[in-house]
């Protein structure tokens, strides 16, 4: 009798067999964890010390040193030579801070931020949409109102105080038309010298606010506008409904270098005023007040404190403007990690 043999078979039973009855334990196996991210390598640390480094040590050397030093000779009687030895504390800031003029010169900032923002804005607005749209002449438009941006202000400043003088071109034009009664002292009556100076700076900026505008008005999708002409919007419904919203960021990123810009005028000012006139026909800045008290003065503990307190002013306001305002642009901005 002969034994047949059977063919041996493996004992691990098939997928599809143990899945249709349901023996053995098949799940996958677990997935093994993703490596984490390795950190930058010797090279990868060289590299970015190499791109970073340079830029890192101006920042340091003429923007952080500086500040430092200037509160640290704030807290001197220094006249600008020798070490500053004689430490009077806050005296300095005390001064400051009781200072009629320097208040007085602090309130003249705080009109220029407003008047800015209030004629600024709308007027560059106004002619942005305008130069949006397509008309003949369109290009040479927009280069003549960006041109006085570009002036120098040592340019602007003299030109303006020629012209402006008691006996300059405006006075004698007025005169000629036979309007002499219009002219006045436009830079030394103080109930006019300030209103004189929003013009100027409103001729000065107002351009550097219509490009900006314009950048803006170029991310606004077409499609938007022709969805509300069909609907019967009118023109000013859908710029009131429609760009205004949309031109929200670029409008507070400008009112932001506005206000900034406006807090710390100081070479227009000194340059049609000078450090003297300024105070009495109501023109001063915190700027030409730290200049005349502290440089021109001698003083210079007093106006290195006179440049700590524009610092900190422009900070304040600066943060404060960035969590109450800018805030809702730079959330979408940001992401956070999340890990995978």
């Amino acid at each position: 009798m002969t034994i047949r043999e059977t063919p041996k078979t493996d004992d691990r039973p098939s997928t599809d067999l143990a899945q249709r009855t349901g023996g053995g334990d098949m799940s996958p196996p677990p997935a093994s964890p993703r490596p984490g991210r390795r950190g930058l390598g010797w090279s990868g640390r060289l590299e970015v010390a190499l791109l970073v480094g340079p830029a890192l040590l101006f920042f340091i050397g003429f923007v952080i040193f500086p500040v430092v030093m200037a509160g640290y000779y704030g807290f001197f009687n220094w006249h600008g030579y020798g070490p500053a030895t004689d430490f009077i504390g806050l005296k300095n800031y005390v001064t400051i801070l009781t200072d009629p003029q320097f208040q007085e010169a602090l309130a003249h900032n705080g009109f220029i931020v407003l008047m800015s923002l209030v004629i600024q804005g709308p007027v560059a607005l106004l002619l942005a949409l305008l130069l949006n749209r397509k008309m003949r002449g369109q290009s040479l438009i927009r280069v003549l109102i960006f041109v006085p941006y570009v002036i120098a202000e040592v340019v602007v400043g003299t030109g303006f105080s020629l012209m402006l003088a008691t006996d300059g071109a405006l006075n004698g034009l007025l005169d000629d038309l036979g309007l002499s009664g219009l002219a006045r002292e436009w830079l030394s009556d103080p109930s006019i010298a300030i209103w004189t100076l929003i013009a100027i700076l409103t001729w000065k900026y107002v351009g550097f606010a219509v490009i900006l505008f314009l950048a803006g008005l170029q991310g606004i999708p077409d499609e938007l506008y022709e969805a509300a002409a069909i609907d019967g919007a009118t023109y000013w419904q859908i710029q009131r409904r429609i760009t205004v919203p949309l031109l929200g960021p670029t409008l507070r990123i400008w009112a932001f270098l506005s206000i900034i810009g406006a807090l710390q005028l100081f070479d227009l000012v000194y340059i049609i005023w000078g450090q003297y006139i300024a105070p009495v026909a109501g023109t001063s800045t915190m700027a030409t007040y730290m200049v005349a008290n502290g440089r021109n003065a001698g003083n210079f503990g007093y106006g290195n404190a006179v440049a700590v307190v524009i610092f900190l002013i422009s900070l304040v306001v600066a943060l404060v403007y960035q969590r109450f305002v800018l805030r809702r642009d730079t959330a979408g901005a940001l992401t956070e990690r999340t890990a995978r």
